[in-house]
């Protein structure tokens, strides 16, 4: 039991971390957009954002274990948690990729032209 209560407050956290971490890249970008429009706020394009990447990672996921024909169990159990296994891999992707992304934009700037 504090086991899982751990690991959310664990996933809560990183959660909180990517779309803070997407909430910057936003507003570091320049939009411009219609006066007098309507506009999302940026933590409701943030996590629309997140849920997004999630689909399309767990869509290409999904389709590479189909064409791999890979078995893999329906659920796993972790930590009294029961996970369908590809859409926590997707999901943990995707809190990820703000940071990878970050990484691969400072080792840029190291790069020799």
């Amino acid at each position: 039991m504090v086991i899982s209560m751990i690991a959310g407050i664990l996933a809560a956290f990183l959660v909180f971390f990517s779309v803070k971490e997407r909430i910057r890249m936003k507003r570091m970008r320049k939009e411009w957009d219609v006066v007098g429009e309507s506009k999302a706020s940026v933590l409701s394009e943030s996590l629309a954002g997140l849920v997004g990447t999630a689909g399309g990672i767990y869509l290409s996921l999904i389709m590479l274990t189909t064409f791999l024909e890979v078995d893999l169990p329906s659920r796993v159990n972790l930590t009294g948690v029961s996970l369908e296994p590809v859409a926590a891999i997707s999901f943990i992707l995707a809190i990820l990729s703000p940071f990878i992304n970050r990484i691969f934009k400072g080792l840029k700037r190291f790069r020799f032209k």
